[in-house]
């Protein structure tokens, strides 16, 4: 199971790196991670408080498998144990048209829940707080 979901900022590919992995202003701007600790780097652990729209919170502390500046930001995180309900998030930074650069964001999910997790709707939650989180970013940076 993957969502995935894109934007269109109008700023430089370092400009929304800058703003996408500062942690400690999530608070200020972003709807879905309300707040976290630490840093995005390679190897590193992260602890994130998430909250998609409707939904409960959950605080996650998934570890970092790739941060490259400017380009991509990618970590794993599972619930209790790896098998029973994992999920690989991503950002992608790409050059778009007309100088703008495009964002990406998805999330792939495995394990033995994933299933439920569909009966029960989490991930029309979850999608809804990924385009928020991208709107959100775009406003940020764009302002």
């Amino acid at each position: 199971m993957e969502l995935r979901t894109q934007i269109d900022i109008e700023a430089s590919s370092q400009r929304v790196w800058e703003v996408l992995t500062d942690i400690g202003s999530f608070p200020e701007w972003n709807p879905l991670i309300r707040r976290g600790k630490g840093v995005f780097e390679t190897g590193q652990r992260v602890s994130l408080f998430l909250k998609p729209p409707g939904a409960m919170g959950i605080t996650i502390k998934p570890s970092v498998l790739k941060a490259e500046p400017g380009r991509e930001v990618r970590w794993l995180g599972h619930l209790v144990v790896p098998g029973i309900f994992a999920g690989e998030h991503y950002f992608l930074i790409q050059p778009a048209e007309d100088g703008k650069v495009r964002l990406i964001q998805g999330e792939k999910f495995s394990g033995f829940l994933v299933p439920l997790m569909r009966v029960i709707r989490v991930f029309k939650s979850t999608r809804v707080g990924f385009v928020q989180m991208n709107q959100a970013l775009k406003e940020g940076v764009e302002s």
